[in-house]
């Protein structure tokens, strides 16, 4: 409640509320707002110098070179974006929040053997240096390759980004678990006979999740930058499935002759990057004010 009320007072807070609010309205309601079939190119009524119609009563927003109506590809690529954004940040979060409560709490495990031996099992230092060698290789780097490899689809491209970007969230998690593991209430558990997955559950998680909820809103924002700049680089979304990050790569060529071609899809990613982001900053430091002191 404490955290509330001083989120509640933060006027970074609602308008990042309010510009997440805009954007996500606009792209969950594009059947209904679009003016036309994104995919459809009106070819007979574009120019004869090939160039892209622009804005008129018939397209609010112009059209593209090909002649699809630029509106109407806007509001169906945020959808596309979106999607890429909060399912890839979601499987990086969850995928770190396993990782980072596991090696926080696990430490090492020593499994009994005969004879009153026991085999140690360094769990927690296997699984930090994995996170570790992750984050030693450049983010961006592996996603182009995984990429590469792996094929461009919608929801491959947001499994890369996510499995490049989880890294930060487990060691995060895993710091707040490792101050945490040796507390008396997680002391307690352990004597009233309650297992690892019990104490994981019921007693680190409740202190864990308002951590990775903050960081997972900012996650949001980074992910979409993240595939903006896959998709700029030629290794993000196939035109079959256009994001704005995708309709950003396919006209930064025309910025000289029609720049009103890059720069809508970039002021939608800059738009929704920036509602995120104050949304994120605005929730950690409401939920840690000491952090906000020290700074």
């Amino acid at each position: 409640m404490r955290a509330w009320s001083a989120l509640r007072r933060d006027p970074a807070f609602w308008v990042g509320v309010a510009l997440a609010g805009l954007v996500v309205g606009a792209s969950l309601a594009a059947p209904l707002l679009a003016p036309h079939d994104p995919d459809h190119a009106y070819r007979e009524l574009m120019p004869l110098d090939g160039g892209a119609l622009p804005p008129s009563a018939t397209f609010p927003l112009g059209t593209d070179p090909d002649g699809r109506d630029y509106l109407s590809r806007l509001l169906f690529a945020g959808r596309a974006t979106l999607l890429v954004g909060v399912g890839a940040n979601l499987v990086a979060v969850l995928l770190g929040m396993v990782v980072g409560l596991v090696a926080g709490y696990a430490g090492t495990l020593r499994v009994p053997l005969p004879l009153g031996h026991h085999l140690p099992i360094p769990v927690e230092g296997f699984l930090m240096r994995v996170t570790d060698a992750a984050l030693a290789f450049p983010a961006l780097l592996l996603a182009v390759a995984a990429s590469a490899v792996l094929g461009r689809s919608l929801g491959l491209v947001a499994l890369i980004i996510a499995a490049v970007l989880w890294t930060t969230t487990a060691r995060l998690v895993y710091g707040r678990v490792r101050t945490l593991r040796s507390a008396a209430f997680v002391v307690a558990g352990r004597a009233l006979g309650s297992d690892t997955g019990a104490i994981l559950r019921r007693h680190l998680l409740p202190f864990v999740l308002p951590l990775v909820l903050v960081y997972g809103a900012l996650g949001i924002a980074t992910t979409i930058a993240f595939e903006a700049t896959l998709s700029f680089l030629g290794a993000g979304t196939p035109a079959s499935d256009p994001t704005w990050g995708r309709m950003l790569a396919e006209t930064v060529a025309w910025y000289r002759t029609d720049l009103r071609l890059p720069l809508l899809p970039g002021l939608a990613i800059a738009l929704t990057v920036l509602a995120f982001t104050l949304v994120g900053e605005a929730a950690r430091d409401a939920a840690e004010p000491r952090t906000q002191a020290l700074r």
